[in-house]
């Protein structure tokens, strides 16, 4: 387990998420792309500090150039979040446990963050380890993965007149059986 700590290649994935300020990022151009100066804006950062988080996050597939716009006689860059897609992401689920940990682990403390704003309302909190049969455990990850869809789908820009700020977050994994 403590090997995605010393790998050198976990590691170098991990790199483009494992920051509190690109996890911020990505959910923020899940609603809409953005430029460096929105993002800066919207995060309160400086606009080096934005552009940074954005060309590293860029540059390791995260983020797709939705468009570029003249702005001062410079080119500014709009950017989005690529939900989905591919599969060699360190977050995903085809990639390994190590990865996945270290995934993981970088989130905890974002959503721990996210934690400190919950308000009342609807929300849910669960853990289980269980077995189930595999149509149940199918048919279970097939919800999930709908539920995060259709949030992913109808983001909307932060602060957008009839929405509420919202948190999700999902892990659900097949475990070996260790025979204890």
């Amino acid at each position: 387990m403590a090997d995605h700590l010393t790998d050198p290649s976990a590691v170098s994935a991990l790199r483009s998420v494992a920051h509190p300020v690109r996890l911020r990022i990505l959910s923020l151009l899940t609603a809409e792309a953005m430029s460096a100066a929105e993002v800066a804006r919207s995060l309160e950062l400086t606009h080096a500090n934005a552009s940074y988080h954005l060309r590293v996050l860029h540059d390791a597939g995260e983020l797709l150039v939705e468009s570029e716009e003249k702005i001062r006689g410079g080119m500014a860059k709009r950017y989005r979040y690529r939900v989905g897609g591919d599969p060699d992401r360190p977050h995903s689920p085809g990639s390994s446990v190590d990865d996945r940990i270290a995934w993981q682990s970088a989130t905890h403390s974002e959503i721990v963050r996210r934690l400190a704003s919950a308000t009342s309302g609807p929300g849910t909190s669960s853990d289980i380890e269980t077995w189930v049969d595999a149509e149940t455990w199918r048919a279970a990850m097939d919800a999930v993965v709908g539920a995060m869809n259709l949030l992913h789908d109808n983001a909307r820009p932060p602060r957008t007149e009839g929405t509420i700020h919202v948190s999700a977050s999902s892990q659900g994994f097949v475990m070996e059986d260790d025979a204890r």
